[in-house]
C-alpha cells in the first residue's frame, strides 16, 4: 500500500515545485505596454542614460542603490503621480529588493501609460550576487 502512496505524492511535489516557478525572465506585452524582467546583465547591458528608478522605501535607497537611479517609494500612496513627471514614450528601468514590488509596479506603471518596462528579475540582490557595482 505504501508504494502506491509514493507516487502520486511525488508527483504532486514535482507539479507543485514546477508551478510555482513563474519568476524567470520573462517579457509581458499588455493592452498598455511591454513589460520585460530581465536578468542582471541584460538590465546593465541596455541601462545606458535610460531612466532608472528603484522603487524601495528611502531607508532601503540610502543603504545602496545602482548608480544614476532615483528613488520613488513604490508604497508612496502618490507613486504614480511621482512617476507621471516622467516621459512614457522612453523605456524606463525599474527594480526594488527582490523583484516583487517591481512585478505588480510594473503592471500599474503599464496600465499608466509607461510602454518600455524593464523590470530587473531578482531585484537588487540578484544584482549584488551578480557582483555588479552598488553606491551608497
Amino acid at each position: 500500500m505504501k508504494k502506491y502512496l509514493k507516487l502520486p505524492f511525488i508527483v504532486l511535489v514535482t507539479f507543485i515545485a514546477f508551478s510555482c516557478n513563474n519568476s524567470k525572465p520573462s517579457k509581458t506585452v499588455t493592452q498598455n505596454g511591454e513589460i520585460n524582467r530581465v536578468t542582471p546583465q541584460d538590465f546593465n547591458s541596455k541601462l545606458d542614460d535610460n531612466i532608472l528608478i528603484d522603487i524601495r522605501t528611502p531607508r532601503e535607497f540610502e543603504q545602496g542603490h545602482l548608480e544614476g537611479a532615483v528613488n520613488v517609494n513604490y508604497f508612496d500612496k502618490a507613486f504614480l503621480t511621482q512617476m507621471a513627471k516622467y516621459d512614457k514614450s522612453k523605456a524606463i528601468f525599474i527594480y526594488c529588493r527582490s523583484g516583487s514590488r517591481t512585478s505588480s509596479a510594473s503592471k500599474k506603471l503599464a496600465n499608466a501609460g509607461f510602454t518600455l518596462i524593464y523590470d530587473l528579475h531578482g531585484g537588487i540582490s540578484n544584482w549584488h550576487k551578480n557582483k555588479f557595482k552598488i553606491v551608497k
